[in-house]
């Protein structure tokens, strides 16, 4: 019988110690990041709520089976966002393999009344541009767009999520932003 933890007022080392220890707590490190990965999920691939819940479930049993290989030199957030963008990209490639996709439904637009990027764009990209350019650039562009100025991780936490070096990230960074830019004139979008 699974026992009643506290997770309040302990951080990611001190639960990621007492998963390790007790598996109870590995239910706060679950409710500490459902929400954040359920949206960076569904902000890379683009799926429904269902699919993005289902891939949150396979990620937090890989997290589970390799807890106790985390290196506390890295930060935890850093290591279960890689884990949970390694898994997606396998999944997408799966199931682009099968002629499958994830299922986008209209409640994955709303994510970009989030987003922040306006600074980063001359403060005139509005909700329905982005709507309408962002599923046309690369993957690997628009996970960077996405990390960066949805989830708002530095380049250190970018670089460690994606395993590149800081300058890479900055470089994939100012690549992504022109590629928005010209998506928006390859679409004669009037900002």
């Amino acid at each position: 019988m699974a026992q009643i933890v506290k997770c309040e007022g302990k951080n990611d080392i001190e639960l990621v110690q007492l998963a390790l220890k007790n598996p109870d707590y590995f239910v706060c490190i679950m409710k500490n990041y459902e929400d954040k990965l359920i949206r960076f999920i569904r902000r890379i691939s683009g799926a429904n709520i269902q699919d993005a819940e289902d891939v949150l479930q396979e990620v937090f049993i890989k997290v589970y089976k390799n807890l106790n290989s985390y290196d506390n030199n890295l930060k935890f957030s850093s290591w279960i966002y890689r884990i949970t963008r390694n898994y997606v990209i396998s999944e997408f490639r799966k199931k682009k393999s099968r002629g499958e996709a994830f299922l986008v439904d209209e409640e994955w637009g709303t994510f970009v009344s989030e987003l922040n990027i306006e600074k980063e764009l001359d403060k005139k990209i509005n909700r329905e541009v982005l709507l309408k350019v962002i599923d046309n650039i690369d993957i690997k562009y628009r996970e960077v767009l996405i990390l960066k100025f949805l989830e708002e991780r530095d380049y250190k936490e970018i670089s460690d999520i994606l395993k590149k070096p800081a300058g890479t990230v900055g470089t994939l960074i100012n690549r992504a932003k022109k590629k928005l830019r010209q998506e928006i004139e390859k679409q004669n979008i009037k900002l």
